[in-house]
């Protein structure tokens, strides 16, 4: 049998497939909510959104919006980690209905001594939620009410703001109908704003031809620090495979001294709760980590789930591996590519709950006795999505300050997966969007459709097993356009050195693979060398921790060019105080004139009224006090960086 509420509840956004997964927030900001909310008839309705932390017991609202077409808004901000429940209220307002009617009347000229009796009632129901001092008001009221020689005064009290504000504040919710509860998961602020540098350790050696340890990574911090960037992540740093080892340049057969591919994980030294013994010791990791925080730097692990020919679990759990009929074991492959030095774990055996438990055990591992709280998870997509969604929601009940970064070059739609069970940012495409079209169309597909609410994107320019074709080879100003791009377009950011800022891009000819790849051998690098690109990337970073507006990514507006190689952007801190312009030449080659047009509207000024540009990187400082206004970059600096005073 159906209830009697005369108020319907439907279209209720954000929410991700009916309410199946969380929204995501970090601390302190907003959720937005609309839903279409209405009753029959013609009575005046009123709605709320409720919501809680899953700690608190009791509810928290605040008032929605008419919007029109019975559509409405509201929002709530979020304050602490952890999973909030929010849902829409609604319900026929009689005491609003009654004197939104006893005004109408009383314009048209009508006597309304019946409807102040009426509106009595509306009194006494409300007057036991008030203070003292407005429960003597209405006490009072209701008696000038009943009164037949006070009309002229009731009547001036029954349509006053104080009344009608009264009624706002104590709603009697008769017969109020609820939509289904929704959640939202809030991470603390770094899932929102983060700044990576990526460096294999073991090249971290001050001499050419040594294996780098943890220590020399400790005496490298300052530099990281120095530039701005805030999550230092290393490539897995468990030990190497011996058997099927790969050798220099991704060859079958490794030669004598090769050190191996880190991602073949385990040998007899250990697996993946084991530290590669040339690295150093576990206290000396530990106190790389401590270090790091110091400077303000944490580190971020590789989670890569996957074995070496010659880790333990594959003697110790062998139904955890694929054997073929001949006794040998399935190999990781994605054709055509080869990789004999690592073994995929068969998450379809029948053991699968005890190998579950056994990987979530890593994570807690390295989170509880090393005080990692980052992890950079390496071929996500190749593992069940339920086992994500499962391992991330366990380790943050335990400890929801863990991030996790998916690492799923893939389809759109498992990458969207993969965020909706949990990851709390997410490679893109942006290391393949390059011309303004494509730049422009993949940042508003990520902060104007539904992906704004579930899928964080990180933006990188380089990373180990990706040489972008316009790096290779490329000038200064293609890797300063590069960095730029990715550090303003998303607030999460990350570039794999020194290889980039030593602009290093030979390339395995025909591929997007780095020729002599880390990925294969200890390379030794100039760690001082300082020049103009790590001079402007730590420009941009610094100003990246300074602006608010360049702490978010759904905060933007391209703003129009009349040149296809300028590209403009506009980006908001909430409050509007703090506001940035981009613009930038797309042309690593060639100076670039164009007109930028200013977003007037969203600035709040006026045709004529004088701006102050503030260039960020160089210093300069520009007026402006037009609507269209003109720029000229040079490939030597390829973009401005505009602080907008008003």
């Amino acid at each position: 049998m159906q209830d009697q509420t005369r108020i319907i509840i439907e279209n209720v956004n954000p929410q991700l497939q009916h309410g199946d997964f969380y929204i995501k927030r970090v601390t302190g900001e907003t959720v937005d909510i609309g839903a279409d909310v209405f009753a029959d008839g013609h009575d005046i309705i009123a709605c709320v959104v409720r919501y809680k932390h899953e700690n608190e017991r009791s509810w928290k609202e605040e008032r929605m919006e008419h919007r029109g077409n019975d559509y409405w808004t509201g929002r709530f901000r979020v304050e602490k980690q952890g999973l909030y429940t929010y849902h829409i209220e609604g319900w026929v307002d009689y005491a609003l209905n009654w004197q939104y009617g006893i005004t109408r009347k009383l314009e048209d000229g009508q006597h309304v001594r019946s409807e102040l009796l009426e509106g009595a009632t509306y009194l006494e129901e409300i007057a036991g939620k008030c203070s003292k001092k407005d429960k003597d008001y209405l006490r009072e009221l209701k008696a000038i009410f009943e009164d037949e020689n006070q009309y002229q005064q009731a009547v001036q009290e029954a349509v006053s703001e104080r009344l009608k504000n009264l009624f706002l504040e104590h709603p009697v919710k008769f017969l109020s109908a609820r939509s289904k509860d929704l959640k939202v998961y809030v991470d603390r602020s770094k899932a929102l704003f983060s700044t990576w540098y990526e460096f294999f350790p073991r090249s971290a050696s001050p001499e050419a031809g040594k294996h780098g340890t943890f220590k020399d990574c400790e005496r490298l911090l300052p530099r990281i620090a120095r530039m701005g960037f805030d999550v230092l992540y290393f490539p897995p740093v468990h030990p190497i495979g011996e058997v099927n080892r790969k050798g220099k340049n991704n060859s079958t057969v490794a030669g004598p001294g090769d050190v191996g591919s880190p991602w073949g994980i385990g040998s007899e030294k250990g697996g993946h709760k084991s530290l590669h013994p040339e690295l150093g010791t576990a206290q000396d990791f530990k106190d790389l980590v401590q270090k790091a925080k110091e400077h303000g730097i944490e580190i971020a692990m590789d989670f890569a789930l996957q074995c070496a020919p010659d880790h333990p679990y594959v003697k110790e759990h062998p139904s955890w591996f694929k054997w073929r009929p001949d006794g040998t074991v399935q190999y990781a492959e994605n054709p055509p590519k080869k990789y004999q030095d690592i073994l995929p774990i068969y998450f379809e055996t029948p053991d699968w709950k005890n190998l579950w438990k056994e990987l979530l055990s890593i994570a807690l591992y390295w989170v509880e006795e090393f005080d990692i709280r980052i992890f950079r998870v390496d071929n996500p997509h190749t593992k069940p999505f339920k086992f994500w969604g499962w391992l991330i929601a366990e380790v943050k009940k335990k400890h929801p300050d863990v991030l996790f970064l998916s690492e799923a070059f893939t389809r759109p739609k498992v990458m969207h997966e993969l965020a909706r069970q949990g990851f709390t940012q997410s490679y893109t495409y942006f290391t393949w969007r390059n011309n303004k079209e494509e730049l422009m169309a993949y940042v508003k597909e990520l902060s104007g459709t539904e992906q704004r609410e579930f899928f964080r994107p990180n933006f990188w320019p380089n990373t180990p097993d990706i040489n972008p074709y316009p790096l290779q080879g490329g000038n200064e100003s293609i890797f300063m356009q590069r960095y730029f791009l990715a550090a303003t377009l998303s607030s999460n950011t990350g570039v794999y050195g020194p290889v980039y800022e030593q602009m290093v891009s030979d390339a395995v000819p025909g591929k997007e693979e780095y020729l002599d790849s880390e990925k294969y051998e200890v390379r030794y690098w100039n760690w001082e060398q300082e020049n103009k690109l790590t001079h402007i990337i730590t420009k941009i970073n610094h100003a990246r921790k300074q602006h608010q507006a360049l702490q978010q990514t759904n905060n933007i507006l391209f703003c129009d060019t009349d040149n296809d190689q300028l590209m403009a952007w506009y980006k908001y801190d909430e409050a509007r105080q703090d506001e940035i312009l981009m613009v930038v030449n797309l042309d690593a080659y060639y100076s670039k004139q164009g007109w930028v047009r200013l977003p007037l509207q969203e600035l709040g000024v006026s045709e004529g009224q004088q701006i102050k540009m503030h260039d960020l990187i160089t210093g300069s400082t520009y007026v402006w006090d037009k609507e269209w206004n003109y720029v000229e970059l040079h490939p030597a600096l390829p973009f401005h960086l505009f602080q907008i005073l008003k």
